[in-house]
């Protein structure tokens, strides 16, 4: 079974009814604007002319509209290939849950504070959530590497060599808070953009149709992504505002050998949130939720018959 292709332009799409027969969801229902394909463990929520999508309320930013062409409508191929094809079937991966060797980044340091607000630094939270999260993957028998174990400074070219010179399997999480406009708020999980997307939020360069060393993870870095992400909507609660998952460009993802993400846990100029952040409790529940991705992650992406026997 194949997908069904049509041209948008130069654009190469799919229409969702092979997307329903392909992945074999039960239904497909179109509100209006509004599409849901259902199974019986996944809902896949899109709408025409939106380049949001969610799969089982974790939201993604996909690269292109959602089109009609002609009676169909249709999701442009790299975004189902690149975004929600991995998502869909994890365990295609090869080789994604080899991995026992956690790699965590606290952005910043030193003379990099990152944000900065009345109530602390963005360094200084960056490296306490890192360190919580060594401390309880530690005890789930995982190696963890940091990049930074203290309040010093790393280029992102030092970060990238530190991961890179991990030989054995491994998984890059840099772990960041946010700043911006006043309004701004919420989480939000970036992976590199495959060749062909822009960094999110610019116009297309040519340089974005050149594969980068980190392109070599692209299904790996979206699971990965989906996993950490659904994870902090889960332990921060439905309260906290879902930005969603995005591709870009940044430094410390292009050049990294293993699977990478970079989280944004908040805005720390926002009002509200600065507050949160400076609160124990929610940087506790960030590093949890961290840590509780990485082993769904990894069961994810590993062949049941691949899986060890849980013995009681």
């Amino acid at each position: 079974m194949t997908w069904q292709e049509v041209r948008v332009g130069d654009k190469s799409y799919i229409t969702l009814n092979s997307v329903k027969k392909f992945y074999q969801f039960a239904t497909i229902t179109r509100d209006g604007k509004n599409i849901s394909l259902d199974q019986s463990k996944i809902k896949f929520q899109l709408k025409v002319g939106d380049q949001e999508c969610s799969l089982n309320g974790v939201k993604f930013i996909c690269s292109d509209p959602i089109v009609e062409k002609g009676t169909d409508v249709c999701i442009s191929r790299l975004d189902l290939q690149k975004l929600i094809d991995p998502v869909l079937r994890p365990t295609y991966i090869t080789g994604a849950g080899k991995f026992r060797t956690v790699i965590l980044d606290p952005g910043h340091g030193g003379k990099d504070s990152g944000a900065v607000n009345a109530y602390g630094t963005e360094k200084n939270y960056n490296l306490y959530v890192a360190q919580l999260v060594e401390k309880y993957l530690t005890a789930k028998g995982y190696r963890v590497i940091m990049t930074r174990k203290s309040d010093v400074y790393l280029s992102l070219d030092e970060r990238v060599n530190i991961a890179n010179a991990v030989k054995d399997p491994a998984i890059f999480i840099s772990i960041h808070f946010n700043a911006g406009g006043r309004a701004a708020r919420g989480i939000e999980t970036f992976t590199l953009s495959p060749a062909g997307v822009a960094h999110y939020g610019r116009s297309a360069r040519d340089s974005d149709d050149v594969s980068l060393q980190g392109n070599s993870n692209d299904s790996a870095n979206v699971a990965l992504a989906t996993a950490v992400h659904g994870q902090l909507r889960v332990k921060l609660g439905t309260n906290t505002r879902d930005r969603g998952i995005k591709r870009a460009r940044y430094s410390v993802l292009t050049g990294v050998n293993h699977p990478a993400i970079l989280l944004e846990g908040g805005f720390m100029s926002h009002a509200y949130e600065a507050q949160l952040i400076h609160n124990s409790k929610y940087l506790d529940a960030v590093a949890r939720g961290i840590t509780d991705a990485v082993l769904l992650y990894k069961n994810a992406v590993t062949p049941p018959s691949q899986r060890a026997i849980r013995r009681p």
